[in-house]
């Protein structure tokens, strides 16, 4: 009888599961018509700012939907599709000392993103984030800029998948 009713419960469990639609352990939550997922290549309009910048966010938000979602990722027309540039590329001076020099530099990169929903209407946004990462003025920007990239490309990263799929 145990046995039974585990296999009941299993059951059940599975087909609620299957009801709810896509969910991931992220908070994503993605209709089951969704199935795939473009991201066209971030532009680089800031003043500043290498070349590597567009093709470093652009494989960062990649990665996040690989790695959080079960979304096919597509070169054109996807169910949900995302187009940005890179509009701010900033590196200014922060926490000021007494003999006019700072302690800490902070490198700010903004980022305009049209999100399109092809499978619901209204879903979309046309928004801009912005985000920024510090190092010490003693540091060279040469030496950390790798980091500090890696750094604010995640957080814009999360910031765009969250806006778009995550519906708390």
């Amino acid at each position: 009888m145990e046995r039974f009713i585990k296999s009941i419960a299993i059951v059940v469990f599975s087909l609620v599961w299957q009801s709810c639609g896509v969910y991931s352990f992220t908070g994503a939550s993605i209709s089951p018509e969704i199935k795939s997922v473009t991201i066209n290549t971030f532009e680089n309009r800031s003043q500043n700012g290498s070349v590597e910048l567009s093709q470093l966010l652009t494989n960062e938000l990649k990665d996040k939907f690989i790695r959080e979602t079960d979304l096919r990722m597509v070169d054109f027309n996807g169910d949900i599709e995302f187009t940005g540039t890179i509009v701010n590329y900033q590196l200014s001076g922060q926490a000021p000392t007494g003999d006019q020099t700072t302690a800490a530099q902070r490198l700010t990169i903004g980022v305009s993103v049209e999100y399109f929903n092809n499978k619901e209407e209204g879903k979309g946004y046309k928004t801009t984030f912005s985000r920024f990462a510090e190092f010490d003025d003693s540091q060279s920007f040469e030496n950390v800029k790798d980091e500090l990239y890696n750094d604010i490309f995640e957080q814009l990263a999360i910031e765009i998948f969250n806006k778009a799929l995550v519906n708390w």
